[in-house]
């Protein structure tokens, strides 16, 4: 499953996972263009054969505590993503793998969809504490379905944390415009990274040193 937050494609978080809402039709980019090794956790990637990937990191300087706590405390993520309008976890406790959540993400009408409420469910298929998590499942929503393969790992390195992330996607809007989905999907994980980061790095300068 980055401007205006209000708005799909300006909106980070919506951007990363639901990048296929608007996109027109258009011949797909060649494999070719694909990278070749993915981001993997407990040797699981993302999907190998889907032709909108992308790839993105940044280094957090916080402690690696503090951003695996945010990222993995799914029912807090409208703190401190916007577009994420709510998230509820399907299981309890500390994220595993197995664990479920559902979430949802307001789209506007497109060109080439109405107005409508995507709903996210996903599904945790490989997690390691402190190191790497993912996770797996459609996007829904009036006359939509996208299905996504998404990929987190959280490196230590001097002062704070490299976060690594890679995500897949298909769908019949996405698969139609390779080259727009996947420049929107930049877009998207570059926006979740920075608030990410942001929110991380809020949270450690407001410890008591």
């Amino acid at each position: 499953m980055s401007g205006t937050r209000n708005a799909l494609f300006a909106v980070p978080l919506a951007l990363g996972l639901l990048c296929a809402v608007a996109v027109p039709a258009a011949a797909a980019a060649p494999p070719a263009a694909r990278p070749g090794a993915s981001l993997t956790c407990r040797g699981r990637g993302v999907d190998p054969d889907a032709l909108v990937r992308h790839r993105a990191e940044t280094v957090v300087h916080a402690p690696l505590s503090t951003v695996w706590q945010l990222q993995t405390d799914v029912e807090r993520w409208p703190d401190w993503q916007a577009p994420v309008r709510t998230a509820e976890r399907l299981d309890a406790g500390p994220l595993h793998a197995g664990s479920a959540f559902r979430w949802t993400i307001p789209v506007p009408a497109t060109p080439s969809t109405p107005a409508t409420v995507l709903e996210i469910t996903s599904t945790v298929q490989q997690l390691r504490r402190d190191s790497c998590i993912r996770w797996t499942g459609p996007a829904t929503g009036a006359g939509l379905r996208i299905d996504g393969v998404h990929v987190w790992t959280f490196t230590p390195v001097g002062g704070g944390v490299r976060v690594t992330t890679e995500e897949t996607h298909r769908g019949p809007q996405v698969d139609a415009d390779v080259t727009t989905a996947t420049a929107l999907l930049r877009q998207g994980l570059d926006g979740w990274l920075h608030d990410l980061k942001a929110a991380a790095e809020a949270r450690a300068h407001s410890r008591p040193r």
